[in-house]
């Protein structure tokens, strides 16, 4: 599919909002939007699988009849989705506007897509995917971070090692091309991106202190009142355990161990919010290591407007 062209889109910026779980990019997203008369694309890899609502406080369909979404229920639970298909479908909402676009999201490689190149050309075949998931299969997850380093030459950390899935796929790269993943990336970074050319202007929201912990177990127990447990048992039922990605976001894994009779209903909360904790680190680094942004604000009243002083629109 062909990049969008900028001359389609130049007198149209794009206004990418972006920040860790719970902080509050929705809301700034729908404010900015409402005041600019622009659309939403949410860039998020969860909510693009269609009955994951309550887990991933997707937008209301209140909150989509007031501004037009892109980026949510793409998919079924059960089928798998990754970046070059959001990509892909970015790349068709962006030549579709005709006005502003407010990208919103915390998913970090998903919004990589803004950046520059989402693809690095190779091509795994099938004996190098084979080959990789036997030393998964043999030696499990250190067998794959063991083989990863000795090819990178030292202690490979620009990925997330906890993650069996982002690790297979960057040994299966350096397999496949014979290259460490150093030399890789440093080819990929020169390489151009769909979006490049069009107007961006990047917002970091950031937690505004100390209550922000406390937002997080409300919004929790929001969730588990709501029906999370419910959700997920529904979701259960659809097979979204065949999709890693899906049965394995935050708060739905930890709901699958509770009704497996893993954790007690006591623990729930507590694993869940510990597992959130953990991806808002994650995900905080992220964006200040590896996120081009113009200008970062305090989540709370006036973002927005603050927002719309800085970029002068």
């Amino acid at each position: 599919m062909a990049h969008p062209t900028p001359d389609a889109v130049k007198n149209f910026p794009l206004i990418i909002v972006a920040g860790p779980t719970g902080v509050g990019k929705s809301a700034l997203a729908l404010s900015l939007a409402e005041k600019l008369g622009a659309e939403i694309l949410c860039c998020d890899s969860v909510q693009v699988y269609r009955g994951m609502d309550i887990g991933t406080a997707k937008v209301t369909a209140e909150e989509r009849g007031r501004v037009r979404h892109h980026g949510l229920d793409l998919v079924e639970p059960d089928q798998c989705f990754d970046v070059e298909q959001f990509s892909r479908h970015a790349i068709e909402v962006v030549g579709a506007t005709r006005g502003p676009l407010v990208v919103v999201g915390g998913s970090g490689f998903y919004l990589q897509v803004f950046c520059g190149p989402t693809t690095d050309g190779l091509t795994i075949s099938p004996s190098t995917r084979s080959r990789v998931e036997s030393i998964f299969q043999g030696r499990g997850l250190a067998g794959l971070l063991e083989e990863l380093d000795r090819r990178s030459g030292c202690r490979e950390t620009a990925i997330d090692r906890c993650n069996p899935r982002r690790v297979l796929r960057a040994l299966e790269r350096c397999v496949e091309s014979g290259q460490s993943l150093e030399a890789i990336r440093a080819k990929f970074s020169k390489m151009s991106g769909p979006f490049d050319g069009l107007r961006k202007f990047t917002v970091l929201l950031e937690d505004s202190g100390t209550t922000y912990e406390e937002h997080l177990r409300t919004r929790l127990r929001s969730m588990l009142e709501g029906g999370l447990i419910g959700e997920t048992e529904c979701l259960r039922r659809k097979n979204f355990e065949r999709n890693p990605s899906a049965c394995c976001a935050v708060g739905y894994r930890q709901v699958l161990a509770y009704l497996d009779g893993k954790i007690s209903s006591e623990e729930l909360p507590e694993q869940i919010f510990a597992r959130t904790k953990n991806l808002i680190r994650r995900q905080r680094s992220w964006f200040r290591h590896r996120l081009p942004f113009n200008v970062a604000l305090a989540a709370g009243t006036g973002a927005a407007e603050k927002a719309l002083k800085f970029f002068n629109f």
